[in-house]
């Protein structure tokens, strides 16, 4: 099986890219670099020694992306080609709604004039909202989201599941993804942020290599054992091949499937900073700052449904996601 993977040079998509090459399939990225390196790509071809099929083309772009798809005949879509940063979102909610609604629609359309029946999305645990208390669960409603990012996310779920009433052959399945962190175990392809980093991990990897001076961690007075917000994360190589379940499952069935891709098992901000100093022997300045806007005290998965349907659950800890996080971040201070 042909697999595109439309923003597959980013974070995400280029470990998927890995874990779908070493599962034995063909891989074809098509990415416009927009917040990512071609020099992940070509590690990618290093690290399991196959070749990738790589495009440089906005997913936006009809003409582009379909003569692509007339070109390589994908089995399945793998959508990762979304802005996805939230402070961004909300300084740049027309970017951020015209990149990711018109992303989605392209494919859609370009896969229905070549006969594409299948798309795996990469959604977000945030379209769970505030109303729904933690485990989140598949089959909770969606909920109000805070961000213009969150809300981007939604809607896309939403065009994606109209899509599949209106064509019965149509098989989507939809990921909500909790908080990936870490890297491949080789330190060779791992998170490469433009700028500031928007998410936790980064930052900290960042501070311990001395590209920052220390981190804020935003609340301590939350209504969690230490104080600080409590979140699910997930170790990207284990998100990864969440994915290679979900294109084999999606090869077999219609319709749209929403999966969870999290641990079940929640753990701090602090947690996560004194693991990472306690498994690298590194220490890492940090001070309490006040709550951000719109962040929830606790949001993890019930991981149950992918477990049970899928056969995935995530397999590795948090000191592997600390330890494999830093390791990229040291071998590669500048990132790619």
């Amino acid at each position: 099986m042909k697999i595109l993977l439309a923003g597959g040079a980013g974070y995400i998509g280029s470990h998927t890219a890995v874990a779908l090459l070493k599962a034995g399939y063909q891989v074809v990225v098509l990415d416009n670099f927009d917040n990512s390196s071609p020099e992940a790509v070509r590690r990618v071809e290093e690290l399991t020694h196959k070749p990738v099929v790589l495009y440089e083309a906005d997913a936006a772009d009809k003409a582009a992306v379909l003569n692509i798809m007339k070109q390589e005949q994908p089995d399945c879509v793998i959508h990762f080609a979304g802005l996805k940063a939230v402070g961004e979102s909300v300084k740049q909610p027309l970017r951020y709604y015209r990149n990711n609604i018109d992303t989605t629609l392209t494919l859609l359309e370009c896969m229905e004039l070549t006969g594409c029946r299948k798309i795996v999305f990469s959604s977000s645990a945030t379209v769970y909202g505030e109303e729904n208390p933690a485990p989140c669960n598949e089959e909770m409603p969606k909920g109000s989201c805070t961000n213009p990012y969150g809300w981007t996310k939604s809607m896309m779920e939403q065009i994606l599941q109209d899509a599949a009433v209106a064509d019965k052959n149509l098989g989507v399945v939809l990921l909500r993804y909790f908080n990936p962190i870490g890297a491949h175990e080789s330190g060779r392809i791992g998170e490469n942020p433009r700028g500031i980093p928007n998410n936790l991990m980064p930052y900290v990897t960042q501070v311990a290599v001395g590209k920052r001076e220390r981190l804020t961690v935003f609340g301590g007075d939350y209504d969690t054992p230490d104080g600080t917000c409590l979140r699910d994360y997930i170790h990207v190589m284990d998100l990864a091949e969440g994915h290679v379940a979900a294109v084999e499952y999606g090869a077999g069935h219609n319709g749209v499937e929403i999966f969870n891709l999290g641990t079940g098992q929640p753990y701090s901000v602090l947690d996560i900073v004194n693991t990472f100093q306690q498994v690298n022997n590194i220490s890492v300045a940090y001070e309490i700052g006040p709550r951000r806007a719109g962040d929830l005290p606790v949001v993890y998965a019930d991981a149950t449904k992918a477990k049970t349907v899928l056969g995935w659950q995530a397999k590795r800890s948090l000191a592997d996601m600390c330890r494999d996080s830093w390791n990229w971040q040291k071998n590669n201070p500048e990132g790619y």
